[in-house]
């Protein structure tokens, strides 16, 4: 699906690092409530997490200038998820764009506040591989999963782990290429996790990880990798086993 010239995006992360999000090209308002029960209805949750927005949202506009009639770009995230620009970049398609930081009032999104929600919502702080778009389809809003956590058991699907170091114009480039070559060539599902070693140094060596950027396959059975160069679409299908 092509993004549309003139939008509005919103994209809510959970602090275990889900995502859902929407592009809407008709700029319709109170999105954040769509997303937060749609959160519900997938993670089974006792009610919508209302209590994850502000902080951890992001949102851009793709617009038009009435006066200079050309389309401009105001992007922003709240501390809690500038981490996730390259993520941001990929689902919205913004190539390297850097976002602003979201204004916010300290003691908003006091952790010590958050936190006292993990007992009535553990779900959250779990990690899925979960990344859900919600799209517009006239007045109706359809549940469409891009992609979701995938069953160990009987799935046919990949769990794609993708490693780096550090926020860069070359780590843009390569998420940018990757995902463009998953979407086009795989058949199955996927789900594709960016970890930044720098940030999270356990998840490296847990997953024996010396080197920048590593493309793991976790599932299915054998686990694989390839190290360096991800520009080669035939030898990541190949280590995929889906050509």
């Amino acid at each position: 699906m092509s993004k549309p010239k003139l939008f509005k995006g919103i994209a809510l992360f959970t602090p275990g690092g889900d995502l859902i999000y929407c592009l809407d090209p008709s700029k319709q308002g109170r999105w954040h409530l769509h997303l937060c029960v749609a959160l519900q209805e997938i993670l089974n949750l006792s009610e919508p997490p209302h209590f994850l927005v502000p902080c951890y949202t992001a949102t851009i506009d793709h617009w038009l200038n009435p006066r200079t009639q050309k389309v401009q770009v105001f992007a922003e995230a709240y501390p809690a998820v500038m981490r996730h620009q390259a993520v941001l970049n990929t689902i919205f398609g913004m190539g390297n764009l850097v976002w602003q930081p979201a204004p916010w009032q300290e003691g908003v999104c006091d952790r010590l506040v958050l936190s006292t929600y993990r007992a009535s919502f553990p779900q959250l702080w779990e990690d899925h591989d979960l990344v859900v778009r919600i799209d517009v389809n006239d007045t109706t809003v359809e549940h469409q999963i891009i992609t979701t956590q995938l069953s160990r058991d009987n799935a046919q699907g990949y769990v794609l782990r993708l490693f780096i170091a550090g926020h860069s114009t070359s780590t843009e480039k390569i998420l940018h290429n990757l995902h463009t070559s998953l979407e086009r060539s795989l058949k199955y599902p996927y789900t594709l996790k960016v970890i930044d070693v720098l940030t999270h140094p356990e998840q490296a060596e847990i997953n024996q990880v010396s080197a920048t950027p590593t493309l793991v396959k976790v599932w299915p059975h054998p686990i694989k990798r390839i190290v360096g160069n991800l520009d080669n679409v035939d030898k990541i299908l190949q280590m995929l086993g889906a050509q």
